[in-house]
């Protein structure tokens, strides 16, 4: 019912928010004689913010049509190499560029924002390396024919791209697909499979969040299952291809985000007002691009959503080696002949100090002279993907981890 009361009020908003677009133009428009009356800049502004908190967020473009390899721009092609109903796996290729540099199969979240939001990651590692990326689809545009997407059929989708993609990639995991990913490599290496990558790359996950719990973990094991289920959970109205699915709503998982921190994202839109009238159209453009992503977010079907806080954050089944997906007890310890590299940022607040680096002491089969640790000192958790610290600290030492892990898989 909440999902269909929400649909409701946006039907509603929708006049006024188109309203407000239209004013906005009409008090800016250089053509438009209303852009040169008094206080014509007060209310243009007052109008695209209005505009801007009432609007849709569709799922941006990844919009990365180049990017520079050697000193040359080269043009970037994306295309989907492989299609399954709850995800893309997309390659953005370097034309022209004869690719034997190393293959990466960058793994995002299905947490709320939409792949794109590791745009900044990936066109950072376009620069030196071959890239794929896990696209996530929006689970109300998944028919319902297709079934339901649990946490253990990430892992299975994940370990199918792993075989797909062949032995010598590196497979880098960002935030909340750092646990699944360590469990597809788990199961792998307990079925003696062949395909396993060279290397693992680890970034602000929930390996064990019984270290440092945040408010995010503080959640989870606050309230019960029950609650989750009951409260959060809702069906895809008829107009979406995904009509009757159950899902965890991007509407409400925005409401969590906006607030964990209300205050930055107040004074983020009275600055936003500011830049408007001020004329500041570099800052201004700067916010419409940060929140045209932050807010573009999607649904994440009910199993998979559940199953996350029951196994990971409640249950703890990976650090404590109780997790079992196929039959198969996912045990770390397993993997062997692949280096370790795990990513933390010291201000992080969604996956605090030593959650991701625990899995430095469960992968205990690896030998120590090929697993690495980095502490990112005044970054939080966006920072270690994107950003200043993450283009000029932080991927360096990724190009050189993964430079000395190919080494060490030719010798």
């Amino acid at each position: 019912m909440l999902y269909h009361l929400h649909e409701f009020q946006r039907t509603m908003l929708a006049p006024f928010v188109a309203l407000s677009n239209q004013s906005s133009t009409l008090f800016s428009h250089p053509y438009s004689p209303w852009s040169y009356t008094l206080l014509s800049k007060q209310l243009a502004a007052s109008y695209e913010l209005l505009y801007r908190l009432g609007k849709d967020y569709e799922k941006p473009a990844w919009n990365i049509p180049s990017v520079q390899v050697a000193g040359k721009t080269v043009t970037v092609a994306e295309q989907a190499v492989i299609s399954m109903p709850f995800c893309n796996l997309v390659h953005f290729e370097r034309v022209g560029v004869d690719d034997c540099a190393p293959k990466v199969l960058i793994v995002a979240p299905m947490s709320g924002h939409h792949a794109t939001l590791l745009r900044d990651t990936v066109r950072t590692m376009l620069m030196d390396h071959d890239v794929y990326v896990t696209d996530w689809i929006d689970a109300r545009m998944v028919a319902l024919e297709n079934g339901p997407f649990h946490l253990s059929d990430y892992v299975r989708y994940i370990e199918h791209f792993i075989e797909t993609l062949g032995p010598a990639i590196h497979v880098m995991s960002v935030c909340q697909p750092t646990v699944p990913v360590l469990a597809a490599l788990s199961v792998m290496a307990a079925k003696n499979m062949t395909s396993l990558p060279r290397s693992m790359i680890m970034m602000g996950g929930p390996i064990d969040p019984r270290e440092s719990p945040t408010e995010v973990n503080s959640l989870a094991t606050t309230k019960p299952y029950s609650w989750f289920k009951n409260n959060l959970i809702h069906r895809v109205p008829s107009r979406y291809a995904g009509a009757g699915r159950n899902v965890y709503p991007g509407f409400l998982q925005h409401a969590g985000f906006i607030a964990m921190n209300p205050n930055r994202h107040m004074h983020s839109h009275y600055d936003f007002y500011q830049h408007l009238v001020q004329g500041d159209d570099g800052d201004a453009e700067a916010h419409r691009r940060f929140y045209d992503e932050y807010n573009a977010v999607m649904d994440m079907p009910a199993e998979f959503y559940l199953d996350t806080i029951k196994i990971i954050f409640q249950e703890h089944r990976l650090p404590k080696g109780t997790w079992e997906i196929d039959g198969i007890v996912v045990r770390p310890q397993r993997i062997q002949n692949m280096s370790l590299f795990t990513i933390e940022g010291e201000l992080d607040d969604i996956s605090g100090a030593g959650q991701t680096r625990a899995a430095q002491k469960l992968c205990s089969g690896l030998d120590p002279e090929r697993k690495t640790h980095y502490t990112a000192l005044g970054s939080g958790h966006y920072g270690i993907f994107s950003g200043r610290r993450w283009r000029n600290q932080i991927y360096p030492k990724i190009k050189t981890f993964i430079a000395d892990a190919d080494q060490f898989s030719n010798d």
